[in-house]
């Protein structure tokens, strides 16, 4: 099944050149992408086009087989789609780490226990067990991007988009990450600076260059 595609998009920021020109891209069930790129290349906004983060000026996105053009299309998208974002930051705004994995779970209808039930098993997954009262703007850069993932991963999607997620890890909270995702039934497209980790995790590695996914 195809979870995302683009077609034909195009996308610029205001006031600066085009980003992506005529990019078309594809996530289906089942598969796992990498994408590289230099920076200004245009990988997180790709991703944020994908979810409905961003709206393209030229072309079409679709998602679970349907066309999004309205935010309610969106809306059903994300539920299916997760996204980590590059910078924790953007994602972390809860006071402590249980009230941040909790918030996804909750926000779907889930009862309170078993939200707390996902915090606990999707930290203890990612080697974070016992972090569920730690104050979150106190975590150490790597511990907030795991938190993060932890978000993402809380809410039982079939898919994530994936943003620099070995991004700040030392080696043994890469492996963990690694492990977590290789044993796990998730489709994704990631982005990362890492070859040799995109190698790794992914089918196919793919480079974004001059607007468009080459490769």
């Amino acid at each position: 099944m195809e979870l995302i595609r683009l077609q034909g998009v195009d996308f610029a920021y205001d006031g600066r050149p085009p980003v992506l020109r005529g990019l078309d891209f594809s996530l289906s069930a089942g598969q796992r992408l990498g994408i590289l790129g230099p920076n200004g290349a245009g990988k997180s906004t790709l991703f944020m086009l994908c979810l409905g983060l961003l709206r393209p000026q030229a072309g079409a996105v679709y998602g679970l087989g349907r066309a999004c053009r309205e935010e309610r299309d969106f809306r059903a998208l994300r539920r299916e789609v997760g996204y980590l974002f590059q910078d924790p930051e953007d994602q972390l705004f809860s006071l402590t780490v249980a009230e941040d994995v909790a918030f996804g779970p909750l926000n779907l209808g889930l009862g309170r226990e078993r939200a707390l039930e996902l915090v606990d098993g999707t930290l203890g997954k990612l080697g974070l067990a016992g972090f569920q009262r730690r104050v979150t703007y106190h975590l150490s850069g790597g511990e907030k991007r795991l938190v993060s993932l932890a978000t993402v991963l809380a809410m039982q999607p079939r898919a994530v988009l994936l943003d620099e997620p070995s991004n700040g890890l030392d080696e043994e909270r890469s492996a963990t990450l690694e492990r977590v995702l290789m044993d796990s039934e998730l489709s994704w497209a990631m982005v990362s600076h890492d070859r040799a980790f995109l190698e790794r995790t992914c089918q196919r590695v793919l480079v974004l260059k001059n607007g468009r996914l080459q490769g």
